[in-house]
């Protein structure tokens, strides 16, 4: 019998389909998690209470672990070096939320337009205003997409129905796409600067002092990827002399973002709290059957999809 440890919150969606040489254990929490993952060969050890802390010593003690299953798109926070030195193969869950990520960005964008934040706060004050705050439209702006994985593709294709010309960047590059060496010579020409590119070493920082002064002075910078993409001092810096027009900012470094971090108090950005991926209900059913296919595939002796590359790093 092959041993799996999975989360207790999974359990009515998996254990009635779940194939017959799998001896399935499932945990509850962050004691019975750290119990079971010694004997695991396959782990989806992802702990959705306490956060990553309780994952990241199980993933350590797991030494029988020879695939490991997380529903993160990023993988980042894991200790790759001990997985990786082990031969474990991971999977992540790349594609599952990318659709719930772009409606968000989408949201964001055009809240950002209307300044839609002056006039909930005018409700909430009771105060009837004559005329929008926002003036701004997505049509017939411009938008770099760095990254064109899942979720960069869900949000350009949202854009283009509004009317949004799209430029996507890839690592490979291609016919009408940018290659990471290219893109900064185009800052210029962009209203939007939208961020899903994988956290690597390549990609951190990727937005420094540099790239925002090359900037439009009225564009607005989307981040939906990692925090460590943006220099943050820098951002913030930018943001608050005015030298860029705005930024929305579903993740920061660090998460959570200090109480006492100045970006907070800039009526420039929009802060989103890393909840893009969280803001709907069907990840985790697509997860569960993402993973029970993966069995089928791991069971003939092929690699479960998607596979974590260690050469690319994502």
């Amino acid at each position: 019998m092959t041993v799996a440890v999975l989360p207790g919150s999974m359990k009515p969606l998996l254990a009635p389909h779940l194939p017959d040489w799998l001896d399935a254990r499932f945990f509850d929490d962050a004691d019975e998690l750290l119990a079971l993952a010694p004997e695991a060969e396959i782990g989806w050890l992802d702990y959705y209470v306490n956060g990553s802390t309780a994952t990241i010593e199980a993933v350590k003690r797991a030494e029988k672990l020879r695939w490991l299953v997380t529903i993160g798109a990023g993988v980042d926070y894991l200790p790759l070096d001990v997985l990786l030195a082990r031969g474990v193969m991971i999977t992540n869950g790349t594609g599952l939320s990318a659709a719930p990520i772009a409606e968000y960005v989408l949201m964001a964008m055009l809240a950002f337009t209307k300044d839609y934040r002056a006039v909930m706060r005018m409700q909430d004050r009771r105060e009837w205003l004559n005329d929008s705050p926002g003036k701004r439209q997505l049509a017939g702006s411009r938008a770099l997409v760095i990254g064109y994985g899942a979720i960069g593709r869900e949000v350009a294709r949202r854009l283009r129905a509004f009317d949004v010309e799209v430029q996507a960047v890839t690592r490979s590059g291609g016919k009408g796409l940018l290659h990471p060496d290219e893109w900064r010579a185009h800052l210029g020409r962009f209203d939007w600067v939208i961020l899903s590119a994988p956290a690597t070493a390549d990609t951190r920082h990727m937005i420094g002092t540099a790239e925002l002064a090359a900037m439009k002075a009225d564009a607005v910078l989307v981040n939906v990827a990692r925090g460590t993409l943006v220099d943050q001092q820098a951002l913030t810096e930018a943001l608050a002399a005015m030298r860029i027009g705005g930024a929305i900012l579903d993740v920061t470094d660090p998460e959570p973002l200090p109480a006492t971090d100045p970006l907070w108090e800039l009526d420039n950005v929009h802060i989103t709290m890393h909840l893009s991926g969280r803001s709907q209900d069907t990840v985790y059913a697509r997860a569960a059957e993402r993973l029970l296919a993966n069995l089928e595939a791991y069971r003939a002796g092929d690699p479960p999809q998607p596979l974590y590359d260690r050469v690319r790093g994502y």
